[in-house]
């Protein structure tokens, strides 16, 4: 494996951090809508006729393909974040950093797992799966997803925003947009659908931040 000097390291790390965080944040987004679309209306549903719609069905089969590679990006995203940042975060903050965005992927998990319970207790023929099944399952997916998936999120974001100020690696605007995000996810999520897509859209704007940091620093000789 080829040695590196310091200023080859730096620029990589924050490269591999981007791209993993683009990745996840495209995944995230297209599970949310599937699993939106899938399973319509979230806790409001009374009945699960739609359900048996093939489309339907086919939608929360691809989102649950999705998460785990999600998951897997996000872990990766995190790892990166930390390994760039080093010994200059501070403890706490790390500290909420990194358990937070653990607790999400387990959360997130979770509420995979309760989807794919809601796909299995439908019938082989297609028919209804029983009501009370249908509502214990949709309740714990979207409860899972919009209450504490998303709050972790929200933890996830604000420890985020504050290490990027405190360092001076996020620029003003994205500090501010990431506390209003933190804001939303903590308040918002579980009234207001579809608000959980602005967790990802903040990766996404974050990890393309880190890139386009990356490549204007340009790459530095290494120090003898």
């Amino acid at each position: 494996m080829r040695e590196t000097g310091p200023g080859q390291r730096a620029l990589r790390t924050p490269r591999a951090a981007g791209l993993a965080g683009v990745v996840f944040a495209l995944l995230l987004a297209a599970a949310i809508v599937l699993v939106r679309l899938g399973i319509p209306e979230g806790a409001d549903t009374v009945a699960p006729h739609g359900f048996t719609d093939s489309a339907q069905r086919r939608a929360v089969r691809t989102a649950l393909a999705l998460v785990p590679f999600a998951g897997i990006f996000f872990l990766w995203f995190i790892g990166v974040i930390r390994a760039h940042v080093g010994a200059g975060e501070d403890k706490f903050v790390a500290t909420v950093f990194l358990g937070s965005g653990l607790v999400f992927t387990a959360t997130l998990f979770g509420a995979a797992a309760a989807a794919s319970a809601v796909l299995v207790a439908a019938h082989p023929a297609g028919a209804s799966p029983p009501a009370a099944t249908w509502d214990f399952g949709r309740h714990l997916a979207y409860t899972l997803l919009t209450e504490y998936a998303m709050r972790m999120a929200a933890v996830f974001v604000s420890s985020m925003s504050v290490i990027g100020h405190r360092l001076g690696v996020l620029p003003r605007w994205l500090t501010v947009l990431g506390l209003l995000t933190a804001v939303t996810l903590l308040f918002l999520s579980s009234n207001v659908p579809w608000a959980e897509l602005v967790f990802p859209a903040w990766s996404l704007l974050l990890s393309v931040h880190i890139l386009v940091a990356g490549r204007r620093d340009g790459p530095r000789p290494a120090v003898a």
